[in-house]
């Protein structure tokens, strides 16, 4: 049984292809322009850009409230209580927002930084605030319509690719760039809103209702958890770096961390698609084959590019990047590992969620900091970047492979790792 044959997923698979699309742009465009950006910048400049734009990562999770995959969820079993919880989520994340300035100004008085690293810190956590209007993103996951979310995206990207094009040959200097992270949420947002009041309805009726507040927070305060983790374990790296190594080294990571993770797009384009297909179709008597089938998918892609690039890390970093950064390469050929179980967690946290064991999301991702954080103050002062790659794919593998075997009920996902890819190809005979 193959989950790739079912008939009755071709609105699934039209869904899928706009946001493949939209994202395999977005990859290419945001590489290239990426790397111009990093040649004029070189490696010190682009190290602390990048330091800050990680220093706010740490907080991110806090604005987002865990409310994502929880809102989707109630869009898609309750459709006539659109208003109130499109209404709730986005009062709620705005007060996330405000929750996080606090947490990041109380973290930068605790800090080294010097007064250019806070003021850029301060400049990206500003625009976190207009991301409040990614409850439409949930609206159209919930429906199956994601073209309309791609069309923002798409508006965005262009107009991020023309200021950070006109910023360079202007010879800008770094804080335009830092501004840069504040436009875009806001040219996405502005995007989001009009495609919203021309498909789907009228803003101005979203309602915040305090019941909704409480049923939302009882079951998303452990995915909150979940996603601070998760974001701390993205971002604590380039910040341990910068703070042991310098600004240079930072860039280095920064450099191999973005070309390692430009296909995690994948595994975020089918878990989000496929959410209210998981959700719905729990009860066929196939779906752990057709779920076994999706993770076989995600598996051999993640380890055929890993493959590939760690043979080829040093011409590809050199041919896009220069000779400056150089050092990235070592770094890249060690994190690109990494994917392969990153792309198994972002769809086991979904079925985590579908069957109410997110707890378990939670505390595999907590140890998976402990470890990664513990990892880096040992290794990288021993192996300078490479040392923060090793520690981050320890702690992902652990994170899949060792943390799940604690209980009886997240073994089968250790299992779910070890699928045989053959199970891809299966013929379409067997379906029923």
């Amino acid at each position: 049984m193959s989950f790739f044959d079912l008939p009755r997923l071709s609105k699934y698979y039209s869904n899928t292809s706009w946001l493949v699309f939209e994202r395999i742009l977005r990859m290419v465009i945001a590489l290239f322009i990426g790397i111009y950006v990093a040649r004029y910048l070189g490696a010190e400049r682009y190290g602390l850009l990048s330091y800050a734009n990680s220093f706010v990562g740490l907080f991110i999770a806090l604005s987002t409230l865990g409310l994502d995959a929880i809102v989707v969820r109630e869009l898609v079993k309750n459709t006539e209580r659109r208003n109130e919880l499109l209404g709730t989520a986005f009062g709620l994340k705005i007060m996330g927002v405000i929750l996080m300035w606090l947490a990041i100004l109380v973290a930068v008085y605790l800090t080294d930084s010097d007064a250019q690293a806070n003021t850029f810190i301060a400049i990206i956590a500003f625009g976190v605030i207009f991301q409040a209007f990614n409850v439409i993103d949930f609206n159209y996951q919930a429906e199956v319509k994601s073209k309309y979310v791609v069309h923002a995206q798409l508006a965005q990207l262009v107009i991020s690719s023309i200021c950070k094009l006109l910023l360079v040959f202007y010879q800008a200097p770094l804080i335009w760039f830092a501004w840069i992270y504040s436009l875009d949420a806001a040219v996405l947002a502005l995007g989001l809103a009009i495609m919203y009041l021309r498909y789907t309805g009228k803003i101005i009726v979203w309602r915040l209702k305090w019941s909704v507040v409480k049923e939302l927070l009882s079951n998303s305060w452990l995915l909150l958890l979940y996603a601070y983790f998760v974001t701390i374990n993205m971002n604590i790296d380039i910040v341990m770096v910068k703070h042991i190594l310098g600004n240079e080294s930072a860039g280095h990571y920064s450099v191999a961390m973005t070309l390692s993770a430009v296909w995690y797009f994948l595994p975020v384009v089918i878990g989000s698609t496929f959410f209210p297909y998981i959700i719905s179709r729990k009860s066929d008597p196939n779906y752990k084959k057709r779920v076994s089938s999706l993770f076989a998918l995600l598996t051999l892609i993640a380890l055929l590019g890993a493959i590939v690039v760690s043979s080829l890390s040093y011409w590809i970093v050199t041919m896009l990047y220069g000779y400056e950064y150089a050092e990235a390469a070592n770094i890249l050929s060690i994190h690109i590992w990494t994917g392969v179980f990153v792309f198994h967690v972002s769809i086991r946290s979904r079925m985590l969620i579908s069957d109410n064991l997110h707890h378990f999301s939670m505390l595999f991702m907590l140890f998976g900091v402990i470890v990664n954080m513990i990892g880096n103050y040992i290794l990288i002062p021993l192996y300078g970047g490479s040392g923060a790659a090793y520690a981050s794919l320890i702690s992902w593998a652990g994170n899949v492979l060792v943390f799940p075997l604690l209980n009886k009920n997240t073994r089968y996902f250790v299992k779910l790792f070890f699928t045989s890819p053959n199970k891809l190809f299966q013929s379409k005979r067997h379906i029923r």
